[in-house]
């Protein structure tokens, strides 16, 4: 990554001695009212539905921290490190969801919010940031081979997620076999993410960034493009989240990390223990639920990061970090769970409903096709926005 200082047009916030800049105090204050907010809710026995409005605050905002502390680590990778712990540790807060709704029998939510989060990262975060992006730079380009490597390695887990789903549907031999065949498909898922690692791991080189004929000038080492030829600001992407400039020393980002995930455990046990209660206030189903409202809180980190980062023309940087997530959540958040649900004396598979099955394949498809060019447009994003309304339009009554 660069190290040319931040440039803004309007003053930052001075950063103390040790990177910690006003907007990150900010943030600690807000994650820390939450998150007490969100415990007294859930103690005074407050209305349902405003324990679960006040906990999803709370998930979006240590979400958000999280991933100011990934980023603070981040200044020191390319944009594929970056991407992978972006997404890994920012899918904490929905890997805590999906584990206290296991333990109260809410599979309709967790399979529900699996697919919805690959759902509003390929279609409603990829198509915003494209929508951002485009309006204020015009043609995006970034780099083709990562963009390849990603949605393909995307379509081919989301593949092998979907074999034990098919096995039920088509009634073959298989077909009552579904919790062993979910067992096996979600330890080869692991495995093929462990041999993933060291291609997401390695730095775009001149070599990969140059790949297309629509790919101008000299690429730094780091990975990153040049942030000037791209029409960024420079050293926009040493800030990835917005909040500042300053690099964070490595013992204050690993405390900042560790209480984090304490408090977002807490707080997700709370969310889930008001999810119920409150899906029968707002009269909606256990599938529309998991599919955009556990989705979308659970994925603040990409949602917000993503669209900023494509906003900054860091497009390298809003791919990885985009499509890293979805890619996560299939080979491993999903099959992580499969594994872990007997911990919490709950069964869960891998089988989804045919309508899902048909969503989630038709999404990832398009995606694919969509990013393969190594161009984005305004109006591309908005076509995968409208897809997004009319795939949670069709599940709104369950």
């Amino acid at each position: 990554m660069s190290t040319l200082p931040r440039t803004e047009e309007s003053a930052a916030p001075p950063a103390s001695r040790a990177g910690v800049t006003g907007g990150d105090l900010r943030l600690f204050a807000g994650c820390a009212v939450a998150t007490a907010a969100a415990g007294v809710a859930q103690l005074a026995s407050l209305p349902s539905l405003l324990t679960f409005l006040i906990a999803a605050v709370g998930l979006a905002l240590l979400a958000s921290l999280v991933g100011r502390a990934v980023d603070a680590l981040g200044d020191r990778l390319g944009a594929g490190a970056t991407g992978v712990l972006q997404s890994a540790l920012g899918n904490l807060p929905e890997l805590f969801v999906c584990i206290f709704a296991l333990r109260d029998k809410l599979y309709d939510v967790v399979t529900a919010a699996l697919v919805g989060s690959v759902l509003a990262n390929v279609l409603l975060v990829l198509g915003l940031a494209f929508v951002a992006g485009g309006l204020r730079h015009g043609t995006q380009t970034f780099g083709t081979a990562r963009a390849r490597m990603l949605s393909l390695l995307l379509l081919l887990s989301v593949a092998a997620w979907l074999i034990p789903s098919l096995t039920a549907a088509l009634h073959t031999p298989a077909g009552g076999h579904e919790k062993t065949l979910s067992m096996i498909t979600s330890v080869l898922l692991l495995v093929l993410f462990a041999l993933s690692i060291p291609a997401s791991l390695a730095r775009e080189g001149a070599g990969d960034q140059g790949a297309g004929d629509h790919r101008e000038g000299d690429q730094p080492e780091g990975g990153a493009e040049d942030d000037e030829s791209r029409g960024g600001d420079p050293g926009a992407g040493e800030a990835a989240d917005g909040h500042g400039s300053g690099r964070w020393p490595l013992p204050l980002t690993l405390v900042v990390l560790a209480v984090a995930a304490v408090a977002a455990a807490f707080v997700s046990d709370w969310f889930v223990t008001a999810l119920t209660p409150a899906m029968e206030a707002a009269h909606i189903s256990q599938t529309f639920a998991g599919l955009v409202v556990v989705a979308i809180a659970g994925n603040a980190v990409e949602n917000v990061v993503g669209v900023q980062l494509a906003a900054r023309n860091q497009t390298d940087y809003a791919l990885s970090v985009i499509l890293q997530s979805p890619l996560q959540i299939a080979l491993v958040l999903a099959p992580v769970l499969v594994l872990i649900a007997p911990l919490v004396g709950a069964t869960f598979t891998l089988v989804l409903s045919p309508l899902l099955v048909a969503c989630l394949l038709i999404s990832v498809i398009i995606t694919t096709v969509v990013v393969n060019d190594g161009e984005s447009t305004w109006l591309e994003g908005a076509t995968l926005v409208v897809l997004y309304v009319l795939v949670a339009t069709a599940f709104w009554w369950g």
